[in-house]
């Protein structure tokens, strides 16, 4: 396993700030300074990853934030409360260009050194375009269009940079993921991207874009040699620590409890702690009754992604406690040592499925479908057939509906709601279910067509005035 981290000279010199870039005259002078660089692209996707679910997990229909949660912006978030100035909103945004400057770092010093190994300068130029192309996806999903910035600039310069549009944005990420497939390798340490990490990325930007036969000519490959990729076994298996690098995960961050562990693991479990996982947890947000519901008997997703833990029990009336459990292996409290999926070959199928609907193929897409589903129910007992799909409509409730059952807490369902527009029939959330009543708690939320795209960071505005300018519906 790679361990990205960097002693404290290499981290000040790995800022993201654009003046500190410029004034590493002494780096990128040999083949050793560009590796450590480009793990400090990684790194800022590493720090950035565990804090995900604020913004994708907690302003759905999957999670709620607790009355434990301090974080800030949080609570605004959970009822769709999303204004300009939401802190998590702007923390997101700052991230993302932080691992853009790094990349621009080691593609403008590339040709620096002179002692680089054969295939060593264009592993590390496909690394940084995979990560800029990554962080600019997340961007225009999120934000429509933003600013294209591509070369090294200073605090001064940037603030003139005007936002692109949404399509040149786009044309950036496909162009930085083809130069990425053809320079990265198959094989990679755990937490580099490769070659299989490119294609599936290319493959996902295509779907989001409905283009169905250029998606299809990406995920195809990845179901072949020279890839080895599959599901695991059982779906629990995934989660365990002894299963990290799998043959399911395609691209992930890893960690190393202890001396680079994430707090993730922690950030669901209950205040009290879970015996034989964590002695005390920090509970920022709790697992919706909306989704708790959908899991039915024989989903083995269930049992690894929600615990229904019962905490007392009055007469015959019992009382439960469900935690989000997905990431609840044995830790310190905020450190743990179990890497994060960024790409699973799972997603890969989903996708391939939806694809391969979009070309007219809905046999071959139920085929797809069903290897998810298949698996989550140990066998083909729940499996759909064609009579179940007779419109388009009935087969997106059917992938929508996998892809929230498979990919719970994994930072996939702000943006899935988004793109299949059920963002706008998401009303109310039901919040806790009180077994004694048979009912739950329905907390409305505030939904509307603006929230298509989330609003530019007010700090951004500010610092560059008539240069970025807001989305529609937040004025």
């Amino acid at each position: 396993m790679t361990i990205l981290s960097f002693s404290a000279c290499q981290k000040e010199l790995l800022e993201p700030n654009p003046e500190s870039i410029l004034t590493t005259k002494n780096f990128y002078q040999v083949s050793k300074d560009m590796d450590k660089a480009v793990l400090g692209v990684y790194n800022g996707l590493q720090s950035r990853k565990p804090t995900d679910y604020l913004l994708f997990e907690i302003p759905t229909d999957n999670l709620y934030a607790s009355t434990n949660t301090s974080v800030s912006g949080a609570n605004a978030l959970d009822v769709l409360a999303i204004t300009p100035d939401n802190e998590l909103i702007a923390d997101f945004w700052a991230a993302n260009y932080s691992i853009i400057f790094r990349a621009n770092a080691v593609l403008n010093n590339i040709d620096k050194p002179s002692d680089y190994k054969a295939g060593e300068k264009d592993q590390y130029i496909g690394e940084a375009k995979f990560m800029r192309a990554l962080s600019y996806f997340e961007m225009v999903r999120l934000f429509a269009g933003v600013p294209n910035v591509t070369t090294l600039l200073s605090a001064e310069e940037a603030r003139t940079v005007p936002r692109a549009s949404e399509t040149d944005i786009y044309n950036l990420v496909i162009d930085d993921l083809k130069d990425a497939v053809k320079k990265l390798p198959v094989t990679m340490v755990a937490g580099r991207a490769s070659k299989g990490a490119a294609i599936a990325l290319l493959g996902k930007v295509y779907v989001y874009q409905k283009k169905w036969v250029e998606a299809e000519e990406q995920l195809s490959q990845l179901f072949k040699a020279p890839f080895s990729y599959a599901l695991v076994n059982s779906f629990a298996d995934f989660w365990k620590l002894t299963n990290e690098n799998s043959k399911e995960s395609v691209f992930a961050m890893p960690y190393v409890a202890g001396s680079n562990g994430q707090n993730l693991s922690t950030a669901f479990i209950p205040n009290g702690g879970v015996e034989g996982i964590v002695s005390r947890g920090a509970e920022v947000a709790l697992p919706s009754w909306s989704l708790n519901k959908l899991y039915i008997a024989g989903d083995t997703r269930k049992a690894s992604t929600i615990t229904d833990m019962l905490i007392s029990k009055i007469g015959d009336a019992p009382l439960w406690y469900p935690y989000v459990s997905k990431y609840a292996v044995k830790h310190d409290y905020g450190t743990s040592g179990l890497d994060l999926p960024v790409i699973r070959f799972a997603d890969v199928i989903l996708l391939y499925a939806e694809t391969l609907y979009g070309l007219n193929r809905p046999s071959d897409a139920l085929l797809e479908l069903n290897k998810v589903r298949e698996r989550a129910f140990a066998g083909p007992s729940k499996n759909y057939i064609l009579s179940d799909i007779v419109s388009p409509a009935d087969f997106s409730d059917k992938l929508f509906l996998e892809r929230r059952l498979e990919f719970a807490y994994e930072s996939e369902r702000w943006y899935d709601l988004v793109r299949s527009g059920k963002y706008l029939n998401f009303t109310s959330e039901e919040r806790a279910y009180n077994p004694n009543t048979g009912t739950a708690l329905t907390v409305p939320v505030a939904t509307k067509a603006a929230l298509k795209y989330l609003p530019i960071p007010q700090k951004e505005i500010d610092k560059a005035p008539d240069v970025l300018g807001q989305n529609d519906g937040y004025n």
